[in-house]
């Protein structure tokens, strides 16, 4: 029911239900299974994306709240077209930050991962990466993959649909690791990814709060892809 279509005849046939509001998260999607959903939510495999702006304090200390709104909104708003595009759950939009979520569910069992990793690239694309002119923003990209809690917290009215978990941590981690320009992505991330980046640089990198290096790929978007 979730992907019911919002116009067209299908807007009409469905109207009567509760399915014709697009949810935040991804516009494609309703709101029934997101905002509208319980607290609750369960274990899931789940790919984890972190996007992050390089510089945002040095940015924003030499430029006025207006123009850093602006440069926000614009990041915003490309990701969330480029991530709604490969069926991702956009989790949070804060402050220079952009985190969100494949869920087999949505975004296909077998092709969960390799959507978050095209997601990746597409939005390095869109900021500039890849093509001959300098890129508008200075953006680095953490992945990972693994279990998570999945659903709505918080409490009555104040809730969030949002992953809990040490994937979402590592992935976070790994985003601190990335250089504008790059993907670090977790090895088990790569198994899905190899054929498309064949030379990835490969890594062990000490991580915040991580008792054990973290085995990981890094990819720059100027690198020939397969």
């Amino acid at each position: 029911m979730c992907m019911a279509p919002f116009k067209g005849i299908g807007s009409v046939l469905f109207k009567p239900l509760p399915f014709t509001s697009p949810s935040r998260k991804n516009p494609n999607w309703c709101r029934v299974c997101f905002e509208d959903a319980p607290i609750g939510g369960a274990e899931v495999s789940t790919g984890v994306l972190f996007a992050d702006m390089r510089g945002y304090t040095s940015y924003a200390e030499s430029r006025s709240p207006g123009e850093v709104a602006q440069l926000l909104n614009r990041f915003y708003s490309i990701a969330t077209e480029v991530f709604a595009r490969h069926d991702a759950v956009i989790d949070k939009l804060a402050g220079d930050e952009v985190m969100a979520l494949w869920l087999p569910g949505f975004a296909g069992r077998d092709q969960y991962v390799p959507k978050m990793v095209s997601g990746a690239e597409a939005l390095l694309r869109a900021v500039g990466y890849g093509g001959d002119g300098e890129p508008w923003l200075p953006l680095g990209l953490g992945l990972d993959t693994g279990r998570a809690y999945v659903g709505n917290v918080g409490v009555g009215a104040v809730k969030d649909f949002t992953a809990l978990g040490d994937v979402v941590n590592t992935a976070a981690r790994l985003q601190s690791q990335a250089r504008p320009g790059q993907i670090v992505m977790s090895e088990r991330v790569y198994e899905s990814a190899s054929d498309r980046y064949p030379a990835a640089l490969s890594v062990e990198l000490e991580l915040k709060g991580k008792s054990e290096p973290v085995a990981a790929r890094i990819i720059e978007l100027s690198a020939p892809a397969a």
